[in-house]
């Protein structure tokens, strides 16, 4: 008989949101896999929990080393219990790796259902719900990041980002760049806990709110794209938001593809105009 894998969700800010399902999860394991094992350990006597499993660090710096030891535990029978610092584990947090390999393995996997920082912040931001996705961390590099978000200019659903606080100013520029100053949002800081907010209002505006500084977990949403036609631009003025990506280091296939993503034309009319302009510059050269 194999084990069982539980990953476990934990609070994100207020410890009373524990279900009541994890003390006894905690109780019972046979092996508990913490990305921090102080902040468990702060956890279970909070919950008043007294665990007598054995506890192992399982963190971004050996997850992929103690992967395969966890996996032996559970092969053997154990029941594994996989926790991170805040959240349901390999959603932006380790655990990922270790699931597929138990999936791979055939050992059962299930989950202790907990609080989401992605659905409560999705949940008050005061943007559509109905259809909505996560995309975790955005890149740290400027350049990678901008082109991550032109990749998403035109989706239509929300959308939900985890980011630093160090880093939000510079984020919530580059949104406002590449999605629109005036395309609502919601910067969610510090939720359920003691100094929680949410600060609503176009990309501009929390652009220039954050530039003062901000502390804490923060979870951003965002509005999708509005659900218009095709923009009516000449092919002149395609041709030249191909040539801004182009500049900035996109290849030409992916300048034309995100073009036609933001504004509803099909990457064969985007296409069609960059070679006419290369036509037509061939033809008026000496």
């Amino acid at each position: 008989m194999t084990g069982t894998l539980v990953l476990a969700g934990t609070p994100i800010g207020d410890v009373a949101d524990a279900p009541p399902r994890l003390a006894a999860e905690l109780g019972a394991a046979e092996v508990i896999a913490a990305e921090d094992t102080r902040r468990l350990r702060r956890l279970t006597q909070a919950l008043g929990v007294h665990t007598t499993g054995r506890v192992v660090s399982y963190f971004e710096g050996n997850e992929a080393a103690r992967t395969p030891e966890l996996v032996e535990a559970l092969a053997g029978g154990a029941r594994v219990l996989l926790v991170t610092d805040a959240g349901m584990p390999s959603v932006s947090d380790p655990g990922y790796r270790l699931v597929a390999a138990a999936v791979e393995r055939g050992i059962k996997v299930t989950a202790v259902p907990g609080p989401s920082a992605v659905l409560t912040a999705l949940a008050v931001s005061g943007l559509p719900v109905d259809r909505f996705c996560f995309e975790g961390f955005l890149p740290r590099k400027a350049g990678e990041r901008l082109a991550r978000l032109r990749e998403v200019a035109g989706e239509r659903r929300t959308l939900v980002y985890f980011e630093a606080p160090h880093r939000l100013d510079d984020t919530l520029a580059a949104m406002a760049e590449a999605l629109g100053a005036d395309r609502r949002a919601a910067v969610c800081r510090e939720l359920t806990k003691t100094y929680e907010e949410v600060r609503r209002g176009p990309l501009k505006e929390l652009a220039a709110w954050a530039a003062e500084g901000v502390r804490g977990e923060i979870t951003i949403v965002v509005e999708g794209a509005p659900e218009t036609g095709p923009e009516e631009l000449d092919e002149a003025e395609l041709v030249r938001r191909v040539r801004i990506r182009e500049d900035a280091g996109e290849r030409r296939k992916e300048a034309i593809a995100a073009v036609a993503a933001e504004t509803g034309l099909p990457k064969r009319a985007v296409f069609d105009a960059v070679v006419a302009a290369k036509n037509a510059a061939q033809q008026g050269s000496p």
